[in-house]
């Protein structure tokens, strides 16, 4: 689903049948100006994702940006200010916020993760650990940070975990019913695997017909020789148990990818807030 769409359901969700309080409070013809009020240090995400919800609620609106997305952003720094109907600019206030606040937090974490595995080949990833219909924004959050998107859902790769290979009755009998699937069904799709221990890593090796293997809490020193086991013939990558604390120790293992739940599951979003202008 489409950002916009996104949005759309998102402010029907709010506003429901009419923003009364404003609706009450206000002139229906009251213009006005506020502006985004940065108000913690990180990385600023949303602000074009912000801009579409103004533009979805009132076409007239204007808005004058003062950062990009991806920008270093400090206490007191402004984003942009929006200038239109007052009943426009409060109706989507708090949803922009939302979005603002939401994804700056995930690119903040983000970037500092990527930067802990500066000078490295290895790329951070993310996850399918996301909010219910806010995989777009939260996975282009990630990107805006600095790291990398994995599938976007069940439906862009496979991906054979270990309740795949337990239900399927084993590694083989696994990645033989992928490859007649998509024979069958003409599709073009990388096939991703994870294997738990050396004895399903050797297993996987010895069939192959896969682009990546995932090697799933994996200690150091064996993800080093897992790694080296495998020796480039197939794309690595490490999950479970990765931290911003611990990153740099698993990339400089030589994995080609780290997938980190954590990019988006377990964040603090950024302070921020949209206050009119006086004059």
């Amino acid at each position: 689903m489409q950002a916009e769409e996104l949005i759309k359901l998102a402010l029907e969700e709010d506003l429901g049948d009419g923003d009364h309080t404003s609706l009450s409070t206000i002139p229906r013809d009251a213009k006005g100006q506020a502006r985004l009020f940065i108000k913690e240090k990180g990385i600023i995400a949303g602000i074009e994702i912000a801009i579409m919800v103004f533009q979805q609620l009132d076409k007239n609106i204007r808005i004058k940006k003062f950062l990009k997305d991806g920008a270093a952003v400090n206490p007191g720094d402004i984003g942009f200010v929006v200038e239109g109907k007052v009943h426009s600019i409060l109706s989507g206030e708090r949803l922009a916020l939302n979005y603002l606040q939401r994804m700056s937090g995930i690119a903040s974490f983000t970037h500092q993760v990527a930067q802990k595995l500066k000078g490295l080949n290895t790329k951070i990833l993310d996850t399918r650990k996301t909010t219910p219909n806010m995989r777009y924004f939260e996975k282009e959050a990630v990107r805006i940070g600095g790291g990398y998107n994995h599938r976007m859902g069940l439906y862009d790769m496979i991906m054979i975990k270990d309740n795949h290979i337990d239900f399927a009755g084993g590694i083989e009998a696994a990645v033989n019913s992928v490859k007649k699937y998509l024979n069958k069904n003409k599709k073009n799709l990388k096939v991703e695997i994870e294997v738990r221990s050396f004895e399903e890593l050797h297993e996987v090796l010895a069939i192959g017909q896969i682009d990546r293997i995932m090697l799933d809490n994996f200690e150091l020193e064996d993800l080093r020789k897992a790694v080296e086991i495998i020796d480039k013939r197939f794309e690595t990558e490490a999950s479970g148990g990765i931290s911003i604390d611990n990153a740099r120790a698993y990339a400089e293992t030589g994995v080609d990818f780290i997938s980190m739940g954590a990019l988006t599951h377990q964040i603090k979003s950024l302070d921020m807030s949209l206050k009119a202008i006086h004059y």
